[in-house]
């Protein structure tokens, strides 16, 4: 779905800037091949091409192969595909380009398509076929689990790969060439179409070692082509090329061909055969500069803030405990004012209860696939890994989430311990299957392969019911079971007044301070994967990802420690909901950068494709806030806890 992209191409490489080494994709094996009349159990010679589903930077929608009137292959079983793979809209299915190892073909015909205008339904196939070009939809295929390139030159002398290649282009009724037609000086006809109907793939192999087992692929790479075949029985790839007027009627006739090749690679291994697309990727060079200049800052600023709060706290806390004399003790000011109320129930603890529990699951499941995506476990060849990993996890940490939500229920006096337990099994993850599922119902409208199958819907809702919610509701039960959590200091009867705050100590002007400094962090990070997950590029700084994700907890951790440091100086001790709002604002300046992304980076069209990607982005920053928000809680709940500790309080 829109959700999906290249995340499963990425690899898990970047745990360091360094290549992949032969330790690269734990739980898979290469697949030998040899020549025909070699073959043996361990090496084959025949070469399956598959075909995935075809996107566009310009749509939301993706489409499955079968959807457009392509080449089709006859009686052949699709691979099964995972959960991930599913949610992510990928639909691999078989081709009938087929190939024998090391066996040159030219030119040979897959099938012709012939349309006449006339007839609606044949007409209405090629109206497809134009819009799909129009908007630059690209082909996705795959030779042994890796995707067939098309690398061309860009600027600067660098060499740019991509796992996709467009279905053809279209040169406007002004004579500008859009998209993909400026490769082609002959592409110069206005308001037409011209599709790329051959192509030419090169098949880079490595001899193993040990010559007895064959050869292994190391590299698909293939140059689309547009060609006019005037004889499509026996075509010979040259001449014009293939145009579709806009305003073309009677019969038009599409002729697909390829070309393939081998070639032997001796310095590419098979074990780092993804590294020629990943070194590819365009911004990453420049990128590593500024990701490791906003970590310098960040660890700055996290060096300041824990130096001001040691030295002040340091002083605060001598100071109070070496007040003997009541006089003094009349004379108390700052935080331990507050020391009588500082544990109050906050007002809506059930709901703030429920929230960390989805909090809780949330940073766990990101945290533990981020580590096994850093080692290399989610790597592009497994594809879908990523989200299937992720989707799992997620099922499983019912227990976590029912256990904190009961905890800190039953901590702010909460007695109705069966609504408690209902909200956190469905109050969060009942908002994000609903979004989910409007947005699944529009995908089901447009036709696109994104849709969710019936069947795996069912499927993902007796995870959540049968798995999920059970292991909640155990989590819980221990939860109550446990005697409440001791606070060091007594609760006063009658609540304290509070004082008239100054600007900066008011709620709203910290929570929204409060945010800033963790977004500031993360922001880089958030153009690469919104790069990767709208305009389809690859990700795979898994490495520098985790470690913006401990950079980005500790930062909530400090700004809000800071900010609820200075709210108890002021003597206002509401610190439970404020330190919630104050780090899960960050997912407001999430929202913000999306929005902003999406005017300035992207090109999306439609109202369909609009709707979609503000959906799904409202699922995105809903997990963040909770994910942000519960770090902040948590950090201000230790630090209370702890300086509360350590004075003496009659």
């Amino acid at each position: 779905m829109a959700l999906r992209p290249l995340l499963l191409i990425a690899a898990a490489l970047a745990a360091a800037t360094a290549p992949a080494a032969a330790f690269y994709l734990p739980g898979l094996a290469p697949v030998n091949f040899c020549e025909a009349g070699k073959e043996k159990p361990e090496c084959k010679s025949g070469i399956e091409l598959f075909v995935n589903r075809l996107d566009s930077v310009e749509s939301v929608l993706p489409y499955e192969y079968t959807a457009f009137d392509f080449c089709q292959a006859e009686g052949k079983k699709r691979p099964s595909e995972n959960l991930g793979q599913v949610l992510f809209g990928e639909r691999i299915e078989p081709s009938p380009y087929r190939f024998t190892f090391n066996k040159k073909e030219t030119c040979k015909t897959v099938c012709t398509k012939t349309y006449d205008t006339t007839k609606p339904e044949e007409k209405q196939k090629l109206d497809f076929l134009k819009k799909s070009m129009l908007l630059n939809y690209q082909h996705h295929w795959i030779v042994d689990n890796m995707p067939v390139t098309w690398c061309y030159d860009v600027e600067d002398g660098q060499r740019f790969c991509n796992p996709g290649f467009p279905i053809g282009c279209y040169i406007t009724e002004d004579g500008r060439p859009k998209d993909a037609c400026v490769i082609n000086s002959e592409f110069h006809e206005k308001d037409t179409f011209y599709i790329f109907n051959h192509v030419d793939i090169k098949i880079y192999y490595h001899v193993v070692e040990n010559e007895a087992l064959g050869a292994r692929l190391v590299a698909a790479k293939l140059e689309p082509k547009s060609y006019k075949h005037t004889h499509p029985d026996n075509p010979d790839c040259s001449g014009v090329p293939m145009d579709i007027s806009n305003k073309a009627s009677g019969e038009v006739k599409i002729a697909y061909t390829y070309s393939v090749t081998f070639h032997e690679e001796k310095n590419i291994r098979w074990a780092s055969r993804w590294d020629y697309i990943l070194e590819s990727m365009p911004h990453t060079h420049i990128q590593w500069f500024s990701i490791m200049n906003s970590l310098v800052i960040v660890l700055f600023l996290s060096g300041m803030v824990a130096m001001i709060m040691l030295r002040t706290l340091h002083k605060d806390i001598a100071r109070y405990n070496q007040m003997d004399s009541t006089e003094d003790a009349q004379e108390e000011f700052g935080w331990k004012l507050v020391h009588g109320d500082i544990f109050r129930p906050p007002r809506k603890g059930m709901l703030l209860s429920v929230f960390l529990g989805s909090g809780t699951q949330i940073l766990i499941m990101t945290f533990v696939t981020l580590f096994f995506a850093c080692l290399g476990f989610l790597s592009p060849a497994n594809r879908g890994a990523l989200m299937t990993c992720a989707v799992v996890l997620w099922v499983l940490l019912g227990t976590p989430a029912g256990y904190v939500a009961a905890r800190f229920y039953k901590s702010f006096g909460g007695e109705k311990w069966k609504t408690n337990v209902l909200l956190t099994s469905f109050l969060c993850p009942g908002i994000v299957f609903a979004d989910f599922f409007i947005m699944n119902l529009i995908l089901w409208g447009e036709g696109s392969s994104a849709a969710i199958p019936f069947g795996t819907l069912v499927a993902i809702l007796a995870l959540w019911f049968c798995i999920s919610v059970p292991l909640t509701f155990i989590g819980a039960y221990f939860g109550f079971k446990k005697n409440a959590i001791e606070h060091p200091v007594r609760t006063n009867q009658i609540p304290r007044q509070i004082p008239e705050q100054s600007f900066y100590t008011k709620p709203l002007p910290g929570i929204i301070m409060g945010g800033i400094l963790p977004f500031g962090c993360i922001f880089i990070q958030l153009f690469f994967i919104l790069n990767s997950i709208w305009s389809h590029q690859m990700y795979y700084m898994f490495g520098f990802l985790f470690l913006v994700f401990i950079i980005l907890v500790i930062t909530c951790s400090e700004a809000t420690i800071l900010l609820c440091y200075f709210h108890l100086c002021a003597e206002d001790y509401h610190w439970q909901w404020r330190s919630f709002l104050t780090s899960g604002f960050t997912a407001v300046y999430f929202l913000i950068y999306a929005i902003h992304y999406f005017f300035s980076k992207l090109q999306i069209t439609g109202t369909a494709s609009t709707i979609l990607y503000f959906g799904y982005t409202m699922i995105m920053v809903l997990i963040f806030f909770l994910f942000t928000g519960t770090i902040g809680f948590f950090a201000c709940f230790w630090f209370v806890t702890k300086i509360y500790s350590v004075v003496k309080v009659d």
